[in-house]
């Protein structure tokens, strides 16, 4: 059944950014789809929704996986009949040991969560997007500050961001002919539970350690929001919200 609302998968949704960045969506009446490894994670997700009277959907699946990922798509079309907008945020990082000493199937599992899913979620959403009436859609990746610079000890990580880049560039070009428009989140800092560490001090790239200043999630949520807010004629293409004073500018 066709929705009235717009309607938003969200990928990663039971922790941190994505969870954050579902819950507002739920709060702007997007209908959306939870959609994640760990099910308790996004019935939470969900419940916590549930004051914004928008319907919540939740789909466990892993994005590494192409069937997986069929299925959360077949799902949300199912459910509600089109797709506006996907955030591609699901992620996760190696061991931070030195480079020389990560295993290949260490690197291979980075690989294929952050970028692979990428890729295979935006195969799909492409092809509800190009193909349903009003044609068209958004695509919104979840970059990084490490789609720029490195941290120490982080090669698959930063690799696979610094690809993420490359894919949003080639989604927003291929996605013209289709009305769908691309762009990328690059987040710096944002205080959730994969950042707690920062106030206790994380590796510089000089060799010390130093406590980083952190900033609300609520402040990415909002971006992803507004991000998601323009009419597909307009795109926000890349967009980075950090800590003012964490080492960014330069890092290294």
């Amino acid at each position: 059944m066709a929705s009235s609302r717009k309607v938003a998968v969200v990928t990663g949704a039971g922790t941190g950014v994505g969870k954050a960045v579902a819950l507002a969506l739920l709060h702007e009446g997007y209908a959306v789809v939870l959609a994640g490894r760990r099910k308790g994670l996004l019935d939470a997700t969900a419940a916590e929704g549930a004051v914004a009277s928008s319907p919540a959907l939740v789909v466990p699946a892993d994005v590494a996986d192409p069937a997986s990922v069929k299925g959360l798509f077949a799902k949300t079309q199912e459910t509600f009949g089109r797709l506006d907008l996907l955030f591609n945020n699901a992620g996760t990082g190696a061991p931070p040991v030195p480079l020389e000493d990560l295993t290949v199937e260490q690197w291979k599992a980075v690989v294929d969560v952050n970028l692979t899913g990428a890729f295979l979620c935006t195969q799909e959403a492409f092809r509800v997007m190009k193909s349903q009436v009003p044609r068209g859609g958004r695509i919104i990746n979840n970059g990084s500050i490490s789609a720029h610079v490195p941290r120490p000890n982080s090669a698959p990580y930063t690799a696979t961001k610094h690809a993420i880049t490359g894919l949003t560039k080639s989604t927003s070009l291929d996605g013209r002919r289709y009305d769908i428009a691309c762009g990328q989140i690059d987040i710096g800092n944002a205080e959730t539970p994969l950042t707690a560490r920062m106030k206790q001090g994380v590796p510089q790239a000089s060799g010390t350690t130093a406590i980083e200043p952190t900033m609300d999630v609520e402040h990415v949520a909002r971006a992803v929001v507004y991000m998601a807010s323009l009419p597909l004629d307009a795109n926000v293409q890349f967009l980075t919200v950090m800590a003012t004073k964490m080492p960014f500018i330069g890092r290294g």
